[in-house]
C-alpha cells in the first residue's frame, strides 16, 4: 500500500512512497502536536506528558523531578525555620548578642558601690637601732582591710558609657536580625532555584519523549525509503541535543539540592509548585518606606548613636570626677593596730597626654557612623528601584512570552501536519518547530523565576523575605 500525491518531481514523489507500516506511525503521530494547554490531553505514545514515563526515567531522576501538592508558602516557612535553626553563622551571632548584652549590664553596674576585702597573714619583724633586748620582735601577724567606694558625680560619664553599650546591644541585635534574613533569602532562593530546574527538567523531558517518538517513526520510514536517510540522522541529532539539555538540568538541580542542604539538612521534603509563590510586585513605594526599617538600616543607626555616645564618655572622662571612700584597717598578731577613714576623693586631671586626640577620634567616628547609614540607605532604595525594574520585566516577559507559546504551538501543528499530510513542509522545519517551542517554554519558565527571585531581593530590603510567605 502506497500513500501518493499530485506529482510535482521526483523527489517529491519517494518522499511519500511510504509502507504501510510507515503510514501507521504516521498517523500515530498526528498527536504529536497535542496543545499543553488542554486540561485533558489524550492518552498517546507521542503526546505531550509532565515527565517522562517511568520506564525512561532512572529511581533517582524519579525521586528528583517529583513534585507533591504541598502548600510552597509552608513549605518555604519550614525550610527557613530549618536553616534558621541549623546555621553555625547565625550561632556565632546569637553569642554575640549575648556579649554585647552582658557588656551592657557590665556598664550599668559602674553606678553601684564597689566593696573591695584584703586579707592577708605572714611572719613580721622588727630590727632598732642598739643593742637592748627590746630592740627585736618578730612573731605572727594578721591584716584585714575593707574599702567600700562609690561614685558620686563623673560628669556623665558612666551614663554615657552605659548608653554606649546599650547601643552597641542593639546594633547585635538588629546585625543577627540582619544574618538571619541573609539565610532566609539564601534558602527561599536556592528552593526557588530548585523548583526552577524541576520544571524545566518536565520540559526537557518531555523534548526527549518527543524527539524519541519521531526518530523511532523515522527509523520505520528510512527501512522503506533510504533516501530519507538524512531526516533521521537530522531527527537523531535533535534528539542527542534534548538529552544533552535534560542532562544538564539534572545536574544543575542536584546541585542545587546540595547548596540547599547546606542550610535545611539532608531530609529535603518533595518539591512543590514554586512558579508563582512570590509572583505578585508589591508596591514600590511602600518597598522604598520599608527600607527605614530593614536591620541593616536599624544596625547603621545603632551604631551611629553609639559612636555619639562614646564620644561623650571621652569628654566625660577628662572631666573632675567625686566618689565615695570608706576604708578600715585592723592588724591583729604582732603589733596590733586599727584604722579607717571615710570621706570623699576628688580627682580633678591636669595633664593627660593624648587625650585631645581621642577625643577627636571619637567625634570623628559618630559622623563617619552617619554617613554609613545614610549610603546604606541610599544603596538600598537604588537597589530597590533597579530590582523593581527587573522584575517587572520578568513578569512583562513572562506574560509576553504565553503568547508567544501559543502562536509557537500552533505553529508546530502547523507544521507537523503539512509535514504528514501535505508533503508541503520538510522534516527539518518540523524539528525547528519544535525546538521554537520548547525553548519558548523553558524561557518562560526562566521569565517566572526570574521575576520571584527579584521579588524576594526587593522583600529583603525591607521587612525581610518571609513576610510576603505569610
Amino acid at each position: 500500500m502506497t500513500i501518493s500525491t499530485p506529482r510535482r518531481s521526483p523527489r517529491r514523489t519517494s518522499i511519500f512512497r511510504l509502507s504501510a507500516g510507515a503510514a501507521v506511525v504516521l498517523t500515530a503521530l498526528a498527536s504529536f502536536s497535542a496543545p499543553v494547554w488542554a486540561q485533558d490531553p489524550p492518552p498517546s505514545r507521542c503526546s505531550d506528558e509532565r515527565t517522562l514515563p517511568p520506564a525512561q526515567l532512572s529511581a533517582k531522576d524519579t525521586a528528583l523531578l517529583d513534585v507533591g501538592d504541598a502548600d510552597p508558602r509552608s513549605q518555604l516557612q519550614e525550610l527557613v525555620n530549618r536553616a534558621l535553626n541549623r546555621s553555625k553563622a547565625l550561632g556565632a551571632t546569637r553569642l554575640l548578642t549575648l556579649a554585647a548584652e552582658a557588656d551592657y549590664q557590665e556598664a550599668k553596674a559602674q553606678r553601684l558601690p564597689t566593696v573591695t576585702v584584703g586579707l592577708s597573714a605572714a611572719h613580721t619583724g622588727t630590727v632598732l637601732p642598739g643593742d637592748g633586748p627590746g630592740n627585736h620582735s618578730s612573731g605572727l601577724q594578721g591584716r584585714g582591710s575593707l574599702s567600700v567606694t562609690a561614685p558620686i558625680y563623673d560628669s556623665g560619664r558612666i551614663t554615657k558609657l552605659t548608653e554606649w553599650k546599650s547601643q552597641l546591644l542593639e546594633a547585635a541585635r538588629f546585625g543577627q536580625s540582619s544574618a538571619e534574613e541573609q539565610v532566609a533569602l539564601q534558602t527561599v532562593s536556592l528552593a526557588l532555584d530548585r523548583g526552577r530546574y524541576q520544571l524545566q527538567a518536565q520540559v526537557y523531558s518531555q523534548y526527549v519523549r518527543k524527539m524519541a517518538c519521531l526518530v523511532e517513526a523515522l527509523d520505520i520510514i528510512t527501512k522503506a525509503d533510504r533516501g530519507r536517510a538524512s531526516e533521521l540522522v537530522q531527527a537523531q541529532k535533535s534528539l542527542q541535543q534534548a538529552d544533552l539539555s535534560y542532562e544538564q538540568t539534572t545536574s544543575a538541580l542536584r546541585q542545587t539540592e546540595v547548596r540547599l542542604k547546606r542550610f535545611v539538612g539532608d531530609e529535603l521534603p518533595r518539591g512543590a509548585a514554586m512558579s508563582a509563590v512570590l509572583a505578585r510586585l508589591p508596591d514600590l513605594n511602600e518597598m522604598l518606606a520599608d527600607v527605614m526599617v530593614s536591620p541593616d538600616v536599624a544596625a547603621a543607626s545603632a551604631q551611629a548613636q553609639a559612636q555619639r555616645s562614646y564620644a561623650e564618655s571621652v569628654r566625660a572622662g577628662q572631666q573632675p570626677s567625686v566618689s565615695l571612700l570608706v576604708s578600715g584597717n585592723s592588724t591583729v598578731g604582732q603589733a596590733r593596730q586599727t584604722d579607717w577613714i571615710g570621706g570623699v576623693t576628688v580627682n580633678i586631671p591636669i595633664v593627660q597626654p593624648g587625650a585631645d586626640s581621642a577625643l577627636t577620634s571619637a567625634r570623628r567616628r559618630a559622623p563617619a557612623a552617619s554617613l554609613q547609614r545614610g549610603g546604606a540607605i541610599e544603596g538600598k532604595r537604588h537597589r530597590v528601584q533597579e530590582m523593581y525594574e527587573a522584575a517587572s520585566s520578568s513578569l512583562d516577559r513572562s506574560r509576553r512570552l504565553v503568547d508567544i507559546l501559543r502562536n509557537s504551538e500552533r505553529v508546530r501543528g502547523f507544521t507537523l501536519q503539512q509535514w504528514q499530510q501535505l508533503g508541503k513542509r520538510s522534516l527539518f522545519d518540523v524539528m525547528a518547530a519544535e525546538g521554537d517551542y520548547y525553548s519558548m517554554r523553558v524561557a518562560h519558565v526562566n521569565a517566572l523565576y526570574d521575576a520571584q527571585q527579584v521579588v524576594a531581593i526587593i522583600w529583603s530590603q525591607g521587612r525581610g523575605v518571609v513576610t510576603p510567605l505569610r
